[in-house]
């Protein structure tokens, strides 16, 4: 593919990632992400074209607003940027397929929740609706036999975290159980189950991490999501090869 494909495909992801930010802001506070006009959070101020270029503007204005001088959030740039890289490998990945739109769908749902629950808790059932509503028809045009895999992966990861908040008693979140479903959809059967895998072994990892280091103590909660979501990024590009791999160690 030329270059100037990826180039374009990766503006395309800025341009995205910037409308992610307007949803991780505005979703959470119960704002509209359609009507209400792009506005600095803290004098107000409706912001201009040339103020919401993405990443750009950020670095032009020196991480700060163009009106009052408050100071912006490194996140800004970073989901940004993020997204345009992921675009930039869906593609590369999976070419000119359906499953290339498919994926970035999938991977904006995934950014959107994983830093919405990291910072305010919670994972909104709107982003996971929107994510669902739009991937069916994008998985039902990758094949028939896709969209039976996702129905499968969608119903077992689902009844499996559930499962897993029942026996704990609370320890998983219905956000995170609805998450997981979403996961199989996208992924499919084999896939979630290493995206699980993977989500819970950093879970664990990480947590032990801030309960060393004194940042968190045994009865804070650490959300869930944004591993999830690590898992999900994991074996979107690689879970096939793991699993090939862990039937190859086996021997089966």
């Amino acid at each position: 593919m030329p270059t100037i494909c990826y180039v374009m495909v990766f503006i395309t992801g800025l341009a995205v990632g910037s409308f992610l930010n307007v949803c991780i802001y505005r979703i959470p506070r119960g704002q509209s992400v359609v009507t209400t006009p792009s506005h600095c959070f803290s004098c107000a101020t409706n912001l201009k074209p040339w103020d919401l270029a993405p990443v750009f503007s950020f670095m032009w204005q020196r991480g700060r607003c163009r009106y009052c001088g408050v100071k912006l959030s490194r996140q800004y740039p970073l989901v940004e940027l993020l997204t345009g890289v992921l675009f930039v490998a869906a593609v590369y990945r999976w070419g000119l397929t359906w499953t290339a739109p498919a994926m970035m769908v999938f991977f904006s749902m995934l950014i959107v929740t994983a830093v919405i629950d990291w910072r305010h808790q919670v994972i909104p059932d709107g982003a996971l609706l929107a994510g669902g509503v739009l991937g069916l028809p994008l998985i039902y045009l990758q094949s028939l036999d896709k969209l039976k895999w996702g129905v499968a992966g969608f119903l077992a990861a689902g009844l499996l975290l559930y499962l897993i908040a029942v026996i704990s008693k609370g320890g998983m979140g219905g956000g995170d159980i609805k998450l997981a479903a979403v996961m199989g959809l996208y992924l499919g059967l084999k896939p979630v189950a290493v995206a699980l895998l993977l989500a819970f072994m950093l879970g664990g990892l990480i947590g032990l991490a801030l309960l060393v280091t004194g940042k968190k103590g045994r009865k804070d909660a650490v959300p869930f999501g944004p591993f999830l979501a690590l898992g999900a990024l994991f074996a979107s590009f690689a879970g096939e090869q793991i699993i090939a791999w862990y039937a190859g160690f086996r021997g089966l």
